[in-house]
């Protein structure tokens, strides 16, 4: 046989296909979301005592509730809420104390001077009015206290949810504890 006949089989190269590059960019993505995934860093802001207790105070106002003090006092009995910061969910936090907050009425006397009085109609037209003092893990920075990868100011709004509710309050204090 001549070799000229038979040349040489052209060596093999590959080349990148479109579903070969997508393939590569969703393996490349899910390697990064498991080392930036919020339970991870939170393992380990908590193994290298990066974390520190944060007390949050949510004040919650005018959610209409047949039984305003009932819903307290189930809160209080199960001691712990799921809460939800910019739509993303936190987890569950300890519940330090809930506290009632009076509607009040103010009125100007005729004489100048001001007296405030609770609302009567509070008793027929319920509605929670009420603080829930929360205590979580988080820790201080720069633009305020990080919460379960969020940064949380005074003034945040944040859902709270129980066995039994789910109500929207208001971020009115935080509390960076030193340990």
């Amino acid at each position: 046989m001549d070799p000229e006949s038979n040349p040489a089989p052209p060596s093999p190269r590959r080349s990148w296909s479109v579903v070969d590059l997508g393939a590569a960019l969703a393996v490349v993505l899910a390697a990064g979301g498991v080392i930036w995934s919020p339970k991870l860093s939170t393992s380990i802001a908590k193994a290298t005592g990066a974390l520190t207790p944060v007390i949050v105070s949510v004040d919650v106002r005018g959610i209409p509730v047949a039984k305003p003090s009932a819903l307290i006092d189930q809160a209080r009995e199960e001691g712990k809420v799921a809460i939800v910061i910019r739509n993303q969910p936190h987890g569950t936090v300890a519940i330090k104390q809930v506290i009632p907050l009076p509607r009040l009425l103010s009125a100007v006397q005729p004489n100048g001077t001001v007296v405030t009085a609770v609302d009567p109609n509070q008793k027929y037209l319920a509605s929670l009015d009420a603080r829930f003092v929360l205590e979580g893990q988080g820790r201080k920075s720069g633009g305020g206290v990080v919460f379960g990868n969020q940064n949380l100011k005074i003034g945040t709004p944040v859902e709270i949810e129980g066995n039994n509710f789910r109500i929207t309050g208001t971020v009115t204090d935080l509390d960076v504890r030193r340990n």
